[in-house]
């Protein structure tokens, strides 16, 4: 296989072989930027300089015969909304074009002290806030699996979905409140973990809600994902919400999925848009499960579920319109007009609606965590359709996060991964877990990707010089 489309794992035991350098691979991947990034505009700014750097330190290090980690001289990519002191961060904004962060973000440290090499920061949905990836301001990333027509990558992690499909990196960061590290990983063939809600430290990133952030890493398979959760869980006292996590190691011995339990929904609960072969590829998915020993059960999920998508929206939108209202209705301040009227909608909200909202948000998770203790984890799609043409795309449709946003407002985990194709596109799994059980959901993604093959495809980039 060619170094572009191997993992962290087996770059991480090629270094250690010493039948590869960091130096070689950081320039093997930056020369693909330089070649493709331009049509494919996954990248806000490429750290070239301060990349090889770090890959001549890393390789100084392994020289020396100490023991190293697991992560140690391999490259990742960054959501624009880590901060890296004395770096722009823009937030996806034009708004925010020179926006200098004054200090670095958790994650950013933790991958830097497990010994990564940052190859850049990354194009992403305006303020994280939308499904498609788009931005019309700052440049929609091109989905690098449709090279003849301008496919949305998904959001709002849309550079990094792009960036680590095209091969650009093995792997990056990105972030999810609703959808936004599931999305893009379905729409370009990715593997990604929405983390429980104070999984990993939110210290000096960007929020677009403080009550459903989370970071997640976005890989080319199961055990890559692992690997990175590794490096970021873990309580940080900058961040009180990471203080009640149990404190695990993610990638060592998965647990077995024999006799598992693992809720498949009526699918005519399933929204009336879903795309038939994104159901099919769904249901073939249970199939797989039932071959490696796991019990599938058929359910009915608790009504309402699929509502709490919009639910969710009036939170994201109260906390986002509280971060932006000094501008929001500036008309001199460049936003994007989809995002500037999700986040002015939440101005109409009645007084104490936003309260009222999250009280039902608590007593929902509650009532949920009961009607999952019979489960070990639920099996959904990850989106209801393959990525449509960027020219297709209605921005007020709540299509892109229908069946990822209530995975956020109920607390839980959830592992993204691909499970078929569909005219050369990829489609999505969801397999969702208990709050702070992303072990079982780690281990059933590491089960399926070890009876199937989907994971190892990738797009052809011929046609972008590569």
């Amino acid at each position: 296989m060619s170094l572009t489309w191997m993992g962290l794992g087996e770059l991480g035991s090629m270094l250690n072989r010493g039948d590869l350098s960091s130096v070689e691979l950081t320039r093997h991947l930056l020369s693909r930027v330089s070649k493709a990034d331009q049509a494919l505009h996954a990248f806000t700014e490429v750290y070239a300089d301060q990349a090889l750097a770090l890959a001549k330190a890393a390789d100084q290090a392994r020289s020396s015969r100490m023991p190293l980690g697991p992560l140690a001289g391999l490259p990742v990519v960054l959501k624009d909304l880590l901060d890296i002191q004395g770096h722009v961060s823009t937030l996806g904004s034009k708004h925010f074009v020179n926006r200098q962060a004054n200090q670095t973000s958790a994650t950013v440290e933790r991958l830097l002290q497990a010994g990564m090499i940052a190859l850049g920061k990354l194009h992403m949905t305006e303020f994280a806030f939308g499904g498609w990836g788009t931005n019309p301001l700052m440049g929609t990333p091109h989905n690098p699996w449709d090279l003849v027509t301008h496919r949305v990558p998904g959001g709002s992690s849309s550079g990094t979905g792009v960036a680590v499909a095209a091969g650009f990196a093995p792997a990056g960061i990105g972030s999810d409140t609703g959808g936004s590290v599931r999305i893009p990983s379905a729409f370009n063939g990715l593997t990604g973990l929405k983390v429980t809600y104070g999984r990993i430290s939110l210290h000096a990133t960007g929020l677009l809600s403080w009550s459903l952030d989370t970071i997640g890493p976005m890989a080319r398979n199961v055990r890559d994902c692992a690997l990175l959760l590794d490096a970021l869980a873990g309580p940080d006292p900058r961040d009180p919400t990471t203080f009640a996590q149990p404190l695990e190691i993610f990638s060592r011995d998965p647990r077995s999925v024999k006799g598992m339990r693992l809720a498949l929904p009526d699918a005519h609960q399933l929204p009336e848009f879903m795309a038939a072969c994104v159901t099919q590829s769904w249901r073939n998915a249970a199939i797989a499960f039932e071959s490696l020993g796991a019990d599938v059960v058929p359910v009915r999920l608790p009504d309402g579920f699929f509502d709490l998508a919009a639910q969710t929206g009036r939170i994201i939108a109260s906390e986002a319109h509280s971060l932006h209202r000094d501008y929001v209705d500036n008309p001199d301040v460049p936003l994007g007009p989809a995002v500037r009227q999700r986040i002015q909608a939440a101005a109409s909200f009645k007084p104490g609606e936003y309260a009222q909202v999250l009280r039902t948000m608590h007593e929902q998770r509650r009532a949920f965590a009961q009607w999952f203790e019979a489960y070990d984890a639920l099996l959904l799609p990850t989106v209801a359709i393959p990525a449509l043409a960027l020219a297709e795309v209605d921005e007020m449709s709540p299509l892109p996060g229908y069946l990822t946003r209530p995975i956020n407002y109920l607390g839980l985990c959830a592992l993204s991964l691909p499970a078929g194709f569909e005219g050369g596109l990829p489609l999505g799994l969801q397999i969702v877990g208990k709050s702070f059980d992303e072990r079982t959901v780690l281990s059933l993604g590491q089960a399926f990707q070890s009876c199937t093959a989907f994971h190892l495809r990738h797009p052809d980039l011929s046609g972008v010089g590569l």
